[in-house]
Formats: C-alpha cells, structure tokens, sequence
C-alpha cells in the first residue's frame, strides 16, 4: 500500500544529515540520476539511495510514496531539462522541431534514466507544460482539434520511442556498443551483390547512416505529413472548405 507523503511544507528535514545536507526533492531525483548513470536500473533502490544521501532509506518517502513514484520524478525532471530556456517562435514547425530534438537530447543524455522513463506518463508539471506547448503550437497554427490531437500523439510516441530506442544502444556495455556498429562494417559491407544485391549497392550509405539516430529524420518525415494536412485544412476542395470537425 503507498505509504502518505508528507506535505511539502514539511517535507524538509529539521536537520541537515549527517554529511550536512538538507534533504530536497531535487536533490534526490539528482542523486537518483546519478546511480542509475552508474550502476543502471538494478542499482536504484531505497537502500542504495539513502547511503547516497548519507540518510535513512525511510526518510526518502517524505518526499516520494515510493520507487516508482521517485521514477515518475525523474522522468518529469528529465522533461524540465529539455523545456529549459525553450521559447515558442510562433513557426509552429520549427517550434515543434526543436521541442522535439530538445526532448530527444535530454533522454539520452541520461540513457539508464531514459529506460525506465520513456514510456511512463508522470502527470506532473513539466510534462503538463510540455504537452500545452505542443498542443498549443498546433492549435495556434490552425490545426482542428481532432488533426492537433492526431499529431500531438504521434509526435509525442515517436520521440520517446526513439529516447528509448537509441538510450538502450547508448546503455550497452562499450564493447557491445562498438559491436553493434561495427557490424555494418564487417558483416553488411562485405556481402556478395550476387545474393544480396540491395545490401552490397546501399552497404556504404547503411555503414554511414546506421551508427546515428534516425529520429531527426523521422520528425522532418512527421513535419511534412503535417503541414500536408494543414494545407488540405486551408485549400477548399471541390468548392467546399474542410476543417475536419
């Protein structure tokens, strides 16, 4: 059973911890980031945390009701990274392009984190900035309500399904990593063009393009099938106008 949080005005230690420090939500979902960083899923527990924090494990869920509670934090902290310093421009592609690269970016600068954060839906305050950015980018733009929700979800799977994608690569042991990409070297670049000739006539471009993230790719392909809609919103057909409502 989820064990009450404290509220959050006395969720603050009376004292600081035996190393000093003055307990904080921030500071544990940094802490938090930290071992996973290090030691991965497996490595974030209550107990390993609280040695971290120099604290009893108990005093975590002051703050927290518990693990998964600490990871929906974590991945809402991962949001309010890519969210900072971000400012709508009022070109609702190139807005949407760069919240979603912004939100990419900050996933897998954190790959450990990005595993097990990726496909949650926290309901907490960055993120619920972050889908208001997004649907009001496409509501500002001229999108009818069911077109801005068909692409908000779209836009918004795709660039976690990426995150995900490309952290659990990044997440690899470095031999296993260099293994992987190595591959399109040893193995696809050598294959005969007369069993594989597709492979043998794309092996340098594969061997290019298959040790980087295709998600910039896969966002301008998204960015294209949606202006194509928009424009089919605006332009009347057959004498009638058409808002998809």
């Amino acid at each position: 059973m989820p064990k009450p949080v404290v509220p959050e005005d006395r969720r603050r230690r009376r004292r600081p911890t035996r190393s000093g420090t003055v307990l904080s939500e921030r500071l544990i979902v940094d802490t938090a980031l930290r071992l996973l960083r290090e030691h991965g899923s497996a490595g974030l527990t209550a107990r390993r945390l609280g040695h971290a924090l120099d604290c009893d494990p108990s005093t975590l869920y002051r703050y927290f009701r518990g693990m998964d509670d600490l990871v929906l934090a974590i991945g809402d902290a991962l949001v309010g990274q890519a969210l900072r310093g971000w400012r709508a421009t009022g070109d609702w592609r190139a807005d949407l392009r760069a919240l979603g690269l912004r939100i990419h970016a900050a996933y897998v600068a954190h790959p450990q984190a990005a595993q097990v954060t990726a496909g949650r839906v926290t309901g907490r305050a960055n993120e619920l900035a972050g889908d208001e950015a997004v649907l009001g980018i496409l509501r500002t733009a001229g999108f009818p309500l069911p077109e801005t929700v068909r692409i908000y979800h779209a836009f918004v799977d795709q660039t976690l399904a990426f995150a995900a994608l490309d952290a659990a690569s990044l997440a690899l042991p470095s031999a296993a990593l260099r293994a992987d990409e190595d591959m399109w070297r040893s193995t696809y670049a050598r294959l005969p063009a007369e069993t594989h000739p597709r492979i043998a006539e794309a092996a340098p471009l594969l061997a290019a393009r298959m040790v980087t993230s295709a998600y910039p790719t896969a966002l301008e392909m998204l960015l294209d099938s949606a202006e194509a809609r928009l424009r089919a919103v605006r332009e009347p057909a057959g004498g009638e106008g058409r808002d998809g409502r």
